[in-house]
């Protein structure tokens, strides 16, 4: 028998659902998916069986929370022939090459976005009413708005920006919002237009939320995965304050929210590629911040095993390092996250198995 690949983690509310319950599909009131670039590609397999084969056989409202990576996964979600989308994504993904010029480690910011929106643009024109209108998902698109020096971009002022944005986290990770601001852009009711309300409460930190809308659904998505000095922030974003907007995960990195979920589906399920939910990416070299809080007692997490993560290519997950590392070997880059993506089946055959007889004493506290 090879290396067991799944490991769950749940709150106290979700470990005591499932030892009541187990885990039906209509449990599942919210999705989060984390920012992290090329690790979200572990998560494709996972992906496609909840969203393809196991959600559609409930009928309650799911909200859909994403960050970066996590915004697109979410966002294809909620497209037609969800898993046929999810396959061109991680095609996508892994396709894509951002040539360095001669002299340079990684490519201009400018010219990375450029090829993203092109991108964007190639994936979801004239689909974007699917995702908008879709039946059943609430989707929340996470972005990061620049406030003071970061209201605008500059060659001094982005650098000194985020250099005080990270003295601010280290004393105190509410005083980020002295330089950061949280949007999130959600569909809509279509009955009323107005947004779909959070499913997760905000007095953690500054929030405003935007209605995601046909004419600023791609600029809501590009801004949510523009990583400051690897893209460029979006500006000028229909219906949203102006300001610089940046990628989600700067502020919530991996959705470490106040969830609500709905009594009738009280489960917050979340496929992802570690067990610690840091909440902010400033919050990466802070470890007392990576634990699990009462916000998420009503979350189970999926997540890979350490040693299976060490039977992929390199010992690891990918990364955004190896766009660097492969720059000029792209297609070793490409075969070893194809083949990362491939082993990853593993993660959803063993969930599938699991929810088959759901064993509580598999579930080990988040």
């Amino acid at each position: 028998m090879g290396t067991p690949a799944l490991r769950l983690y749940a709150g106290p509310i979700a470990r005591r659902h499932i030892e009541q319950h187990g885990l039906r599909p209509q449990d599942v009131g919210t999705i989060p998916a984390a920012a992290g670039g090329p690790k979200g590609l572990i998560l494709g397999p996972l992906d496609r069986f909840i969203f393809g084969d196991w959600l559609v056989a409930s009928q309650q409202p799911v909200h859909l929370v994403g960050a970066s990576i996590g915004a697109w996964r979410m966002a294809t979600a909620c497209l037609d022939r969800a898993c046929d989308a999810f396959e061109r994504l991680e095609r996508d993904y892994i396709a894509q090459h951002h040539p360095p010029p001669p002299g340079k480690k990684r490519p201009a910011p400018e010219a990375i976005s450029e090829v993203f929106a092109g991108n964007l643009r190639a994936f979801y024109s004239g689909r974007i009413a699917e995702v908008l209108n879709h039946p059943r998902y609430r989707l929340h698109v996470v972005t990061s708005r620049g406030r003071h020096l970061l209201h605008r971009e500059g060659a001094v002022r982005t650098p000194l920006g985020y250099l005080g944005a990270f003295a601010a986290n280290a004393l105190h990770r509410r005083a980020l919002g002295a330089w950061l601001e949280r949007v999130v852009f959600s569909s809509a009711d279509a009955a009323n237009g107005q947004a779909w309300h959070l499913p997760f409460a905000v007095q953690d930190f500054p929030t405003r939320q935007v209605v995601l809308r046909e004419d600023n659904f791609m600029d809501a998505l590009q801004a949510s995965c523009s990583i400051p000095f690897v893209l460029k922030p979006v500006h000028g974003i229909a219906g949203a304050p102006p300001g610089s907007y940046w990628d989600g995960g700067i502020t919530d990195y991996h959705l470490h929210l106040h969830y609500q979920p709905p009594p009738t589906s009280p489960i917050v399920l979340y496929p992802h590629f570690q067990r610690a939910v840091v909440p902010g990416w400033l919050d990466k070299p802070w470890r007392s911040r990576h634990r699990a809080s009462p916000a998420l007692d009503a979350m189970l997490v999926l997540a890979p095993d350490l040693n299976w993560v060490q039977t992929l290519p390199g010992g690891k997950l990918p990364d955004r390092n190896d766009f660097t590392r492969f720059a000029h070997d792209p297609q070793t880059r490409m075969r070893h996250w194809n083949t990362a993506v491939g082993a990853a089946r593993q993660l959803a055959d063993e969930f599938a198995a699991w929810l088959e007889s759901p064993d509580p004493g598999r579930v080990e506290p988040l």
